[in-house]
């Protein structure tokens, strides 16, 4: 059984074949899948995904592309969902300096925010960080998650996540860790512990090998599961099952009372 943490089934692309993704997903034993906003539709998708599927759970938040969006309705309609009892955590939310989509400063100040928020709530937090290295670093150093939180897709040096790890942050891990050109990621993998990990796809994005450049979805996280079984030389079955129990910590599944 594996835990997909990290996917957005909600995208269009799955509008014409969603049933055939979820019984793929089934019955290659991915048994639970948390489905990620980005901004308040895709938040409230995502907890509409997480009513009509009992292996289907969710995160709210505003991605730092969409932070100059932010109003105040919107804030309050994300903390009504977070109410929702299959919310299990609030992202995702950072800073991505790749794209700048929105101004830096607007980026910052709505990610402190939105920690603030789920400290508020009681959830963990999902992080996004594209090349903003030191300033999300700054931050939640400054704004620390007292629910714990993830760094999603990492794709940093070690020296970051030796880091991050000792401030408590777990990592998942991606599709990226299959491409020949994924150094620092195997590094990373190699070298943390194998109680911090969590595994993902980010659906449809980041497709692993040897479906690279296709369209991604739940399933596809065994590559990455069986990746990390290589790097660390141990069975696929154990990276799955240790996967699993990472996750339902960090989602605090039993304080939820969600099985």
């Amino acid at each position: 059984m594996i835990w997909d943490t990290h996917a957005h089934l909600d995208d269009p692309g799955y509008a014409e074949d969603f049933s055939e993704v979820v019984a793929r997903m089934q019955s290659s034993g991915i048994s639970r899948m948390t489905n990620v906003g980005y901004d308040l539709p895709s938040s409230q998708r995502s907890v509409k995904l997480a009513q009509d599927y009992d292996f289907i759970y969710a995160a709210i938040g505003i991605h730092p592309h969409n932070a100059e969006e932010v109003t105040d309705e919107t804030w309050a309609k994300l903390l009504l969902l977070a109410k929702q009892p299959k919310v299990l955590a609030w992202g995702e939310i950072g800073l991505d300096y790749y794209r700048d989509l929105s101004p830096r400063l607007i980026q910052k100040e709505i990610f402190i925010q939105q920690i603030k928020l789920a400290n508020e709530v009681g959830l963990p937090i999902i992080i996004h960080n594209r090349d903003a290295h030191q300033d999300v670093l700054e931050i939640v150093k400054a704004h620390p998650p007292k629910y714990g939180g993830l760094f999603h897709c990492y794709s940093g040096s070690w020296e970051m996540a030796n880091i991050l790890l000792n401030l408590g942050f777990y990592l998942s891990i991606a599709g990226p860790v299959t491409y020949k050109n994924a150094r620092h990621t195997v590094e990373v993998v190699g070298r943390v512990p194998v109680n911090r990990i969590l595994v993902e796809t980010d659906s449809p994005y980041l497709t692993p090998e040897p479906r690279r450049g296709k369209r991604n979805e739940p399933t596809y996280v065994r590559e990455v599961v069986k990746k990390i079984a290589e790097i660390r030389n141990l069975p696929f079955e154990d990276v799955a099952a240790q996967t699993m129990h990472n996750a339902e910590i960090f989602f605090r599944l039993a304080e939820k009372n969600l099985r």
